[in-house]
């Protein structure tokens, strides 16, 4: 067999994802994959992106994507003011696995805000497992507040107590609505 470019060349093997055969000349990755020049100049991808031709400082203003990449297999990361895909990273990241400013995600990690299975956070985070400064979920570990099932901060709210200065702080910031009703 020969290499679909070169004629007279024997190819070494066949593209990941155009199977078509190439020599060594005509081959852009070998590991994990073989990957001719055509394909990793159009950037074969495995998944969704889009990325905005709008930056600040370098970012772009909104990524998403999803899936892997197509040469090394491994999950594209989002990375950018608003950043959307499986894992992201930016000012305002939603993913499975999130890190930024604010994150919302299964495993969201935030500075400001954390939304998730499990968040945290420097700030507010909320999610079945929540931990920040104040923290609102089924285990609530915060630093200084904590609402939740079961709550561990130095100012609580649980099913059984109603730390006073715990509920001033949620009702000021998150209303009565986020507060059990024996607290409210």
């Amino acid at each position: 067999m020969n290499c679909y470019l070169h004629d007279g060349v024997a190819a070494v093997g066949l593209c990941s994802f155009c199977q078509k055969a190439v020599c060594r000349r005509c081959i852009a990755r070998e590991a994990p994959r073989l990957v001719c020049a055509a394909c990793a100049e159009r950037g074969t991808v495995m998944g969704f992106g889009y990325r905005s031709e709008a930056t600040i400082a370098g970012w772009p203003l909104v990524h998403i994507c999803t899936g892997l990449d197509a040469v090394t297999m491994r999950p594209k990361v989002a990375k950018g003011i608003i950043a959307i895909g499986n894992i992201a990273v930016g000012g305002i990241a939603v993913a499975g696995l999130s890190f930024g400013v604010v994150a919302m995600g299964g495993l969201s990690v935030g500075l400001l805000l954390a939304l998730g299975g499990a968040a945290l956070g420097l700030g507010l985070s909320l999610g079945g497992l929540a931990v920040g400064r104040a923290a609102l979920g089924g285990l609530a570990v915060g630093f200084q507040f904590a609402v939740g099932g079961a709550a561990f901060a130095p100012a609580i709210i649980d099913g059984q107590t109603c730390d006073a200065a715990a509920r001033d702080f949620f009702l000021r910031w998150l209303g009565a609505s986020f507060l059990p009703a024996h607290c409210r």
